[in-house]
């Protein structure tokens, strides 16, 4: 009997029907899984990818504020000395550059550098941003941007331009390439010059441009920098550093400093180093030691210029007179060794004090400092702490001034108390050995000697301009109005007077000045110090201090040449001649005013 086809179709429709039903099944489970997914991803999870998703497109950006700018005076006009000029930085987001070999090659064809270093810098991990290159020009910068490269941008920088050129390299300092103030004025008030940046949070597409439009974004406007008005006039620094290197080549030295301040003010008006050195072109300073103003930041023991500070002193304390005469037995035999003077100076015989001023008598100090003692042949203890505290509460010594300038150095003077060999140590400082002070901090002492006794705190800022327009006068401070007396200051004036008169009467012609001008001044000649102690025997350094004036003193002058090569005293040879310069110069062309007028 041949098959009945109903019997055999029924087992077939079951199977296909189970299939049927398994499929329907598991797509059933899987559009459950996908909708699930979806509920999870869109609802509970929506806060966590809406925030990554805003992460990978909201970016934060600094905006630079503007660098405010330094002026100095110019025939009674502030004039630019450092102004910004803005160069654009190269950068890359690595994780948006996806060929990093092309991009490279563009860019360096470009900025005419290493693509092989940009594609290094463009693989860095765990990074949005590397800086490529900086400095690049507007031109540079323009091209650059022209290649809409995904992942590449450029951003404003200022970087400083010097109107005057190398004109106060020291004093003014540089801003290096993470844009910081170095030296000088450009970092003690890197602050007030720096201002604040601003900062803007915007939403960017996927090349990491920002989207102007976009409700997400915010910006904070950047607070540009004060304008910050010198003391200096340009004129005078000009003049000033002309004779410094000409006097600086004529000793056969390698460095030199001069500086010159307001007697009655503190302010300074000019203050010059040689060499010097191109702060537009920092970078390429090999020899840190040039960035350093150094009658600021480079102490050191000064000579006998410090025989003005020690004849101060103890005029104020009334243990001498300026006619007052003494015997002088030509040394002085102190902790086993002997203080001894120069030979000019000749042995023992009744010396006065205004020979130990003209003829630089280092026993004829250390007499005086014995005075203040009140004990002939021992620097006591009464002679040590009074000594200290004109040194340091007098005329400042051994501490910082606080002039605006970077890596300012405070010197030092030996404690009274403490130390080895201490009588011999501080018959030394009556002459300016075995101590130290900075040109700027003797300038200072003299200046307050000759004033009339006040203490200027000294400046280099007359005035800061802020953001907002608003203009602000700094004042001059008196420190303390009793560094010494009226009478004392009259007679120092005269004394060292006097010295320079000698001098004149000696044949020193370059020192005559007119009979309307008040010139006095003091030379130093001090022996180097050895590193491990000691002094080298022909090694020196020339100092000097001194003033100009007419009824009364205007302007101090302190002179440093290092390690003159001509022979002679270095004071004498080497510093005193360019005092000289300097005070010609005062008064032939800056209107010192002559006795009797103004």
């Amino acid at each position: 009997m041949p098959p009945n086809p109903r019997l055999s179709q029924k087992p077939v429709d079951l199977f296909l029907n189970r299939r049927l039903k398994l499929w329907y099944a598991v797509l059933i489970f899987i559009l459950v899984i996908f909708v699930a997914r979806l509920f999870y991803l869109q609802i509970i999870r929506h806060d966590y990818y809406n925030s990554a998703a805003q992460a990978a497109q909201l970016k934060e950006y600094e905006i630079p504020a503007e660098r405010g700018i330094i002026k100095a005076y110019e025939n009674g006009s502030a004039v630019p000395l450092v102004l910004n000029q803005k160069l654009h930085t190269l950068f890359a987001d690595p994780t948006l550059i996806k060929d990093t070999d092309v991009v490279a090659t563009k860019l360096a064809a470009i900025t005419k550098a290493d693509a092989g270093e940009y594609a290094k810098a463009m693989r860095t991990p765990n990074t949005r941003y590397v800086a490529l290159a900086k400095r690049l020009s507007e031109e540079q910068k323009d091209q650059i941007m022209a290649l809409k490269l995904s992942g590449v941008g450029t951003q404003a920088q200022d970087y400083r331009v010097y109107a005057q050129g190398l004109l106060a390299a020291q004093l003014l300092g540089f801003v290096n390439n993470d844009g910081k103030g170095k030296y000088g004025i450009e970092e003690a008030l890197d602050s007030e010059l720096a201002g604040t940046a601003g900062r803007l949070k915007a939403v960017t597409d996927a090349a990491g441009v920002p989207l102007a439009a976009s409700k997400e974004n915010t910006e904070i406007a950047p607070k540009n920098g004060s304008d910050i008005i010198l003391t200096i006039d340009i004129g005078m620094q000009k003049q000033l550093e002309t004779l410094l290197k000409a006097g600086v080549d004529r000793a056969k030295s390698p460095s030199g400093s001069a500086l010159i301040i307001e007697a009655n003010s503190g302010k300074v008006k000019a203050m010059a180093n040689w060499p010097s050195y191109d702060p537009a072109e920092f970078y390429k300073v090999s020899d840190p030691s040039l960035f350093n103003n150094s009658s600021v930041s480079s102490p050191l023991e000064v000579g006998s210029i410090m025989k003005s500070l020690t004849v101060a002193a103890a005029l104020d304390l009334g243990v001498i007179e300026p006619d007052t005469s003494y015997y002088d037995p030509g040394k002085w035999h102190l902790d086993d060794h002997d203080i001894t003077n120069i030979e000019e100076v000749g042995g023992p015989g009744t010396r006065t004090v205004g020979e130990i001023i003209t003829r630089s008598i280092n026993t004829g100090a250390t007499w005086m400092l014995m005075q203040m003692g009140g004990e002939t042949g021992s620097v006591n203890k009464k002679a040590r702490e009074r000594w200290y505290d004109y040194m340091a509460n007098h005329f400042n010594l051994g501490k910082a001034t606080g002039i605006e300038q970077g890596y300012e150095a405070s010197g030092q003077i030996p404690d009274p108390h403490k130390g080895f060999a201490l009588e011999l140590t501080y018959a030394n400082t009556a002459f300016g050995q075995a101590m130290t002070a900075t040109p700027l901090q003797m300038g200072l002492a003299l200046a307050s000697i000759v004033n009339g006794g006040s203490y200027y705190q000294p400046q280099l800022v007359d005035g800061i301009v802020n953001d907002s327009g608003q203009a602000g006068t700094k004042k001059s401070k008196v420190l303390h109005a009793n560094a010494v007396s009226q009478r004392v200051s009259a007679q120092v004036r005269q004394l060292l007077y006097n010295a320079l008169r000698q001098k004149v009467a000696n044949g020193t012609r370059y020192l005559d000045f007119p009979k309307d001008y008040e010139v006095g001044g003091k030379t130093g000649t001090a022996q180097i110090a050895k590193p491990r102690g000691g002094y080298y025997t022909d090694r020196y350094n020339g100092t000097y201090i001194g003033y100009v004036g007419g009824n009364q003193p205007e302007y101090v002058i302190a002179v440093r040449i290092n390690e003159p090569k001509i022979g002679g005293y270095a004071g004498s040879q080497a510093a005193q001649p360019l005092f000289a310069e300097i005070a010609h110069m005062l008064i032939n062309n800056f209107n010192v005013t002559p006795k009797g007028g103004g």
